[in-house]
């Protein structure tokens, strides 16, 4: 593979990964994938080091809940067991990015877990839905919170989410700048239907801008739900990404 790293999302695949974890892992490398992003990680450390050894695939980020929660070490001690070096919260829930006082006070959260991360050789991060791009004063949420994050802290844009939510991702990404370490990337017609969700470059998503505006971000390939076979939809979500900027 050439250029910026790229990764798939295991809730993508979810429904094969709790009939046989070890298998669906192998099934992902064969398509081609170096490295996955891992999912209910903290509880499963055991089944997720088998299939990792087995398939020979990294795990070099993680989703896990790390902000409303009161002590992560159990989830950073199973990152750290797994060789995840970024744990990223999933989401927050709608109505705590409605204000500014509440969007900075998500921030100071996150930004006193990234120095007890630290800690333990991890960094921690945030990956939006389409809610944190309504505006407060003018100004997406998302963007309020990005201001006031440690620069130790990255963000995980969803692309597809982030142009539902009525912002153009690649100009989002570029505001952003050296914060967005990583991309969630997944197409379709722009629209909160799940199961409507295509492949990158089947849809309306601008893929190749949002490439081009975050060039050394982890591209991760997701699906939150796809109307076929999905192991079909990452494999030509990665043929596409291959190679590009």
């Amino acid at each position: 593979m050439t250029g910026a790293p790229i990764s798939v999302q295991l809730y993508s695949v979810r429904d094969a990964m709790s009939t046989d974890m070890t298998a669906t892992l192998r099934r992902l490398a064969e398509i081609g994938f170096q490295s996955v992003e891992a999912f209910g990680f903290v509880d499963r450390v055991d089944e997720y080091l088998a299939a990792k050894q087995a398939s020979g695939l990294e795990i070099p980020s993680g989703h896990a809940k790390l902000v409303e929660v009161d002590d992560p070490s159990a989830t950073f001690d199973a990152a750290k067991a797994l060789g995840i070096g970024t744990v990223i919260d999933p989401a927050i829930h709608a109505d705590k990015w409605s204000d500014r006082q509440s969007v900075e006070g998500l921030a100071a959260r996150l930004n006193s877990l990234a120095g007890q991360a630290a800690d333990r050789g991890l960094q921690v991060g945030y990956h939006n839905h389409w809610w944190e791009l309504a505006e407060i004063d003018g100004t997406p949420a998302l963007e309020i919170f990005a201001a006031a994050l440690d620069e130790r802290v990255v963000l995980e844009v969803d692309t597809y989410w982030a142009e539902v939510g009525g912002q153009s991702a690649p100009a989002l990404q570029e505001r952003l700048g050296d914060q967005v370490g990583f991309l969630h990337i997944k197409d379709g017609p722009l629209t909160r239907d799940n199961k409507a969700q295509l492949p990158a470059g089947a849809g309306q998503a601008p893929i190749e801008a949002i490439l081009a505006a975050s060039p050394s971000a982890v591209r991760v390939v997701e699906f939150d739900d796809y109307d076929g076979d999905v192991f079909e939809g990452v494999a030509t979500s990665l043929a596409y990404l291959v190679g590009r900027a």
